[in-house]
């Protein structure tokens, strides 16, 4: 039994004529005839009473009619749903991310791709680099936005291409004798209680720091650590000492606070959006769609990479 067969019997219920029932499915007469005949001996009962007034469904037929009408209404949502699965309409979407990221540019990207693809479940996991890196590798994410490309062991399997560049920035209190300057020195850093992220989570930004500041710098070895962007910035707002970290933590729009250049400036990793080279998930390509229209000075670097890795 095949679906068009179901077809025709749900046709001839409802034009209860073999000639407008042909009609309507664009068949001739005969054909249709033989294949509800062919469907009751398969069925093993007769489905319709052919009388002079017309062809109407039996006892058997309007039990058969009603699952039938239900198959084929599961059938035509099936394809509607492989289509927009097909489409990266729904599906599921595992993210990692670095707090800094919900500065930029997350909140664009999140909310596009909310509104474009209501339906696909999105899994944010707020991780540090050195926890979301492996976690891509080993395919427990799906994409993941990290302070420098992943390394180690499977990295070279993954497309990454960066979506924000960064250098050091202090954050004060307004109260702090630094509120009032522009910039603020090395040297003036090295005498102040700093708040800086911890090393094991982001060890290219500390390393960054002790660029900055010298390797053996007793000011980095009694910082205070915080977890994330907004840890610095609300300490530095409680006067604990001067916060450093990415300049996109100016977008942070926080009473109490003031924002100072460092000099000299020190860039840190690049902000990097990475994913699995052999990943083809149409909700990822959506994804990626998302970021390409959000972020376009990114899109001839990801099509780039997304080549070289073909």
């Amino acid at each position: 039994m095949e679906a068009r067969h179901l077809r025709y019997a749900v046709a001839l219920a409802e034009h209860e004529h073999f000639g407008r029932a042909a009609g309507e499915l664009g068949i001739a007469q005969p054909p249709l005839s033989k294949q509800i005949a062919d469907l009751e001996r398969e069925v093993g009962a007769r489905l319709f009473d052919r009388t002079r007034q017309g062809v109407f469904p039996t006892a058997a037929g309007e039990a058969f009619l009603a699952r039938a009408r239900r198959a084929l209404d599961e059938i035509a949502a099936a394809t509607v749903d492989a289509g927009r699965a097909a489409r990266g309409e729904t599906g599921r979407l595992r993210l990692g991310f670095i707090a800094s990221a919900l500065l930029d540019p997350l909140p664009g990207v999140l909310s596009r791709f909310g509104r474009e693809r209501p339906d696909v479940r999105l899994e944010l996991h707020e991780m540090a680099t050195s926890r979301s890196s492996p976690a891509l590798v080993a395919g427990e994410l799906d994409v993941a936005f990290t302070l420098g490309p992943p390394r180690g062991a499977g990295a070279e399997h993954l497309v990454s291409v960066p979506v924000g560049h960064d250098h050091v920035i202090a954050v004060v209190s307004t109260a702090h004798p630094f509120a009032g300057q522009q910039a603020v020195s090395a040297d003036q850093l090295r005498r102040q209680p700093l708040i800086v992220s911890a090393g094991e989570d982001e060890p290219a930004v500390v390393a960054g720091l002790r660029t900055l500041l010298g390797t053996d710098s007793s000011a980095l070895g009694g910082a205070t650590v915080a977890r994330d962007v907004h840890t610095i910035i609300g300490l530095a707002a409680s006067g604990v000492g001067v916060g450093l970290g990415p300049s996109r933590m100016r977008a942070v729009p926080r009473p109490g606070v003031r924002f100072c250049d460092v000099t000299p400036r020190t860039p840190l990793p690049d902000l990097v959006l990475s994913f699995a080279a052999r990943d083809h998930s149409p909700v990822l390509r959506a994804f990626l769609d998302t970021i390409r229209k959000n972020c376009p000075d990114v899109g001839a670097a990801l099509n780039d990479r997304l080549r070289h890795h073909t």
